[in-house]
């Protein structure tokens, strides 16, 4: 995680954004040597196909998902 003090940010705060949004890591934006802002990359959301990629086929049904389950709940 880089950081940059604001004198320094405002003077290339372009070339800054073009880094994040190239790298997708986040700026640490300092004021006298303290941390006052963060600036992150801005992300949109993932479909549940690009979010659930890394569980496709791993796992396993013992039943049809799809078959009632009435029979687990009870009536108040």
């Amino acid at each position: 995680m880089e950081s940059v003090p604001k004198g320094v940010l405002k003077s290339q705060m372009l070339a800054y954004f073009r880094k994040i949004e190239k790298t997708g890591e986040t700026l640490i934006v300092t004021d006298h040597g303290q941390p006052v802002l963060c600036i992150t990359p801005y992300h949109t959301k993932k479909n549940p196909q690009e979010l659930f990629a890394s569980l496709q086929g791993k796992v396993t049904y013992h039943e049809d998902i799809n078959t009632p389950s009435a029979s687990e709940w009870t009536e108040d």
